[in-house]
């Protein structure tokens, strides 16, 4: 199904809830309030400003994209941070 602008926004981007960097593993919440869990390992992780960073460099609440490759998620970018989200005037 083809999205438009603001539904593949919606649709695309994950809120973190949870970390497990030992394991490599995000568990996220998507726009219909579901959690799903996934593994990260040797995903390459982007932060806010399209530097390379590792898995620890994520956090609960940051808002992320993932690309998925194999059922496995292959890259990770940091869309905005927690602390971003939640001072912004959208609030």
């Amino acid at each position: 199904m083809a999205y438009s602008l603001t539904e593949s926004l919606k649709h695309e981007r994950f809120h973190v809830i949870d970390v497990d960097q030992a394991a490599g593993r995000l568990r996220v919440k998507a726009v219909e309030d579901i959690c799903t869990e996934h593994s990260c390992l040797g995903a390459q992780v982007f932060d806010e400003m399209g530097d390379a960073c590792a898995l620890d460099r994520v956090y609960p609440g940051d808002i992320i994209t993932m690309e998925h490759q194999d059922g496995r998620v292959r890259e990770i970018t940091v869309v905005r941070r927690a602390f971003e989200e939640y001072s912004s005037p959208e609030w």
